[in-house]
């Protein structure tokens, strides 16, 4: 194993620590390159310490949706606003699953649908 090797086997080894397991998968695209996935505060960060880990894109989409949910407001009960922005944070989550679902649903009936070719 030369140098380079084992300088890249020590990035992968940290990067599963910081995802906690050994086969991460992005969850809600299912990329599963070490190199390309995070941990997502599902509530946002400071909100709630609830990750799930997530590919970068995925990240950037999820956490550009969280600056659309609402703002805290001082006067406000912290314990409940934290709980909303959670389901908030989930909801985004689910939708971006349920799109990817009809996607594959609508492929696999296009790819069942007879070509013609058949004799």
């Amino acid at each position: 194993m030369t140098d380079s090797d084992f300088a890249r086997e020590r990035r992968k080894q940290r990067r599963l620590e910081q995802l906690g397991t050994n086969e991460p998968k992005c969850a809600t695209c299912g990329e599963g390159d070490w190199r390309c996935l995070e941990l997502h505060h599902v509530a946002d960060f400071g909100c709630d310490e609830t990750t799930v880990i997530v590919c970068r894109n995925c990240h950037r989409r999820r956490s550009d949706e969280q600056k659309d949910h609402p703002a805290f407001d001082p006067n406000a009960d912290a314990s409940l606003h934290a709980i909303g922005r959670f389901l908030l944070g989930l909801a985004d989550m689910l939708r971006a699953i349920i799109d990817r679902l009809y996607e594959f649903g609508r492929a696999l009936i296009e790819r069942a649908a007879p070509t013609g070719d058949a004799i």
